[in-house]
């Protein structure tokens, strides 16, 4: 799923100012590795900006610019009235042609297309192109309903497949952006997938009788409110539940803290729990990993495996460690090891724990790669040879 992202020659990208006091939006992915940020106006006028925050979860960021001369504003619109078949109109900097224009249609609303885990977007088939990215998608009445930000395209430009952040979820997410620079979700500790017809009717449920837990992380929320593997959420917070893609969200929306009622069914038998969201792990750590990451020689960071999640990923007890981070362009990304995998060998030594991995590494040569079997998330072991730098 290609980005709409600009040609390299500047990383150019699309933008828009949505306050007087400079507050401009556009997507994280446009600025994730820009050292020194320039906004051109249409007038040609262009001013330093500089990142307030960005949230690469929902590919969306928040710049600030200052300016003497009052700047040229949008409104905001209410994503959530569109409807399929409403009339969209698309600005972006298309391989840097300023200010083009495009319309179309809303083609869907709430499309996932494997960006992340909270994808709802919108789909249109004005034409976004390399450039449009951070763009803004305007409807009837000049009111922003949506960021540009991907292309569904085999060949890199245009076949009338494009995609929007809702601007109804940038609403949510700016003020904590813009405050405190990153976005702070709600977490469960499920791991949930969609209830299919087959289940189902193994089940004795409807499909759409809510989504099936397939695991629940100790001392998690979940857990604490005596959820259970098996179980189905039909309801978070007294609203429907009908996919995975739908509760995570809810979950995600949900502030810290807070205690919310949930629907579970269980052996036919529906009851409801009360259930504290606590902070998603992962907002700080992921930064943490990162960095740890960037530190290695190899661009790889790894945890020792919990006893439940050895048990979902069906490994013995002294089976492989979870990397939790890789560093961009490292030896580890250009070899496809992703965040989730686990690591089962390196140079063909099982490993199963850091402690065991950090010796196998520090065996290898120097100028020799580094060969590893490693078990994707989604299964289907495989060996991943890092070249040395």
């Amino acid at each position: 799923m290609p980005r709409g992202g600009g040609p390299a020659r500047r990383g150019t990208g699309s933008g828009f100012v949505v306050r007087a006091d400079g507050i401009v939006l556009t997507n994280s992915h446009v600025v994730e590795r820009a050292k020194e940020i320039t906004v051109a106006l249409s007038d040609g006028t262009e001013l330093p900006a500089k990142v307030l925050g960005r949230d690469s979860k929902t590919d969306l960021a928040v710049l600030k610019v200052d300016s003497k001369a009052p700047l040229p504003i949008v409104p905001l619109g209410d994503s959530d009235g569109l409807a399929v078949g409403d009339w969209v109109v698309a600005i972006g900097n298309p391989f840097g042609l300023d200010n083009t224009v495009t319309a179309g249609i809303v083609s869907a609303k709430g499309r996932a297309i494997g960006q992340g885990p909270y994808d709802q977007f919108i789909q249109t088939d004005a034409s976004i192109n390399p450039g449009n990215s951070g763009g803004p998608l305007f409807d009837e009445r000049g009111n922003v309903v949506g960021i540009n930000t991907a292309i569904f395209s085999q060949g890199g430009g245009n076949i009338g497949i494009g995609f929007a952040i809702p601007v109804n979820v940038a609403k949510e997410l700016v003020p904590q952006l813009e405050k405190d620079g990153r976005v702070t979700r709600g977490w469960l500790g499920v791991s949930i997938q969609k209830l299919t017809p087959d289940l189902a009717e193994s089940m004795g449920v409807d499909p759409k009788d809510g989504v099936l837990v397939a695991g629940i992380t100790p001392d998690s929320p979940a857990a604490k409110a005596g959820i259970a593997t098996g179980d189905l959420i039909r309801q978070w917070n007294g609203k429907g539940v009908d996919d995975p893609a739908a509760l995570a969200t809810a979950v995600a929306a949900t502030p810290v803290g807070k205690t919310v009622p949930v629907e579970v069914k269980r052996d036919g038998a529906t009851r409801t729990v009360e259930v504290t969201v606590d902070r998603m792990a992962d907002d700080e750590q992921v930064a943490a990993d990162e960095t740890d990451a960037k530190r290695g020689r190899w661009g790889l960071a790894v945890r020792d495996l919990t006893a439940e999640e050895r048990r979902e990923r069906e490994l013995g007890g002294t089976e492989g460690v979870l990397v939790t981070g890789v560093a961009p362009d490292s030896p580890a990304a250009e070899a496809g090891v992703k965040p989730g995998d686990v690591v089962l060998q390196v140079n063909r030594t099982p490993i199963g724990s850091v402690a065991a991995l950090r010796t196998a590494v520090e065996k290898t040569a120097d100028g020799k790669p580094l060969l590893l079997l490693v078990r994707p998330s989604e299964g289907g072991d495989r060996f991943a040879a890092l070249s040395p730098r």
